[in-house]
């Protein structure tokens, strides 16, 4: 509704949902000042029942991007962004949103650009680059292109 989908279904539900970024062409429908320079919009539907359960029962897409300062690692429960609280209109706890001791989950979502048909780019490796690329390469025949 949001993006046009240039490949198969199928590899949507291979990476959704999970922590994956899909980046595709946005549609006429998203509201224009979501990313109002760009005709790209990032997809994302997390493997965590709590969000996909928020998702659902709001009319339109979210807009949301990670708590924390930019280039900061990625907090996974609400305590560890307490300084940025005053700073919120709106705190909800749903939980972790990944396992609290991995490194590896503080990297944030692998975010790949899908928005040319048969090829594909990594825009951030984040914490699932490996099978995401393995997917992408082996399962679809897509061509990694150089950024």
């Amino acid at each position: 509704r949001y993006c046009r989908v240039n490949v198969p279904d199928e590899l949507l539900r291979d990476l959704l949902p999970g922590p994956v970024t899909l980046v595709l062409q946005r549609s006429e429908e998203l509201n224009k000042d979501l990313n109002p320079f760009t005709s790209l919009v990032g997809v994302r539907i997390p493997d965590h029942s709590f969000m996909r359960d928020l998702a659902r029962a709001c009319s339109g897409p979210l807009a949301l991007t990670s708590a924390n300062i930019s280039s900061q690692g990625s907090t996974l429960t609400v305590s560890e962004f307490q300084d940025l609280w005053p700073q919120l209109s709106l705190i909800i706890d749903g939980g972790p949103i990944g396992d609290i001791w991995s490194s590896e989950c503080r990297l944030g979502s692998t975010v790949v650009d899908l928005s040319v048909s048969g090829k594909f780019s990594i825009i951030r490796p984040g914490c699932a680059l490996t099978p995401t690329v393995e997917i992408l390469r082996q399962k679809y025949g897509l061509v990694l292109e150089s950024s």
